[in-house]
């Protein structure tokens, strides 16, 4: 009889280390789904305002480098603009504006709902800008 009885506790003696061995797993299936979400662009991919640089030639603004932009996504602005001809697609070389002698010029970028000022000077009559 004595070979039939067993410890309390004998038959849980395996329990313990099988749950830690899952909880693991678990622990790092999700790690992994996570880690995995970011590398694929699952996470949604964000939008930034594009860089672009300008300077003034002869009374004219003119993109001198960066990104290519949207005409429709610009717009120049402030009290030294003559005139504005942002259309179509701007890249390095474009001639952008008539400029006056002198006043406060914005390059704005509108795109994801916001605006921000991608690049400004201010006319002095020299004949130049920054």
């Amino acid at each position: 009889m004595k070979g039939t009885h067993k410890r309390f506790g004998e038959a849980k003696r395996g329990v313990s280390p099988v749950i830690g061995v899952v909880l693991m797993v678990a622990v790092v299936v999700i790690l992994a789904a996570v880690i995995g979400a970011f590398v694929l662009g699952l996470g949604g991919e964000q939008q930034t305002t594009p860089q672009a640089s300008f300077s003034v030639q002869d009374g004219t603004l003119v993109m001198s480098g960066g990104d290519t932009l949207d005409g429709e996504t610009i717009a120049i602005e402030g009290d030294g603009v003559a005139s504005s001809s942002a259309t179509g697609e701007i890249t390095a070389g474009t001639e952008v504006a008539e400029l006056s002698d002198t006043g406060a010029v914005r390059v704005i970028y509108t795109g994801n709902g916001q605006s921000s000022v991608i690049w400004r000077t201010t006319l002095d009559g020299g004949g130049g800008g920054e």
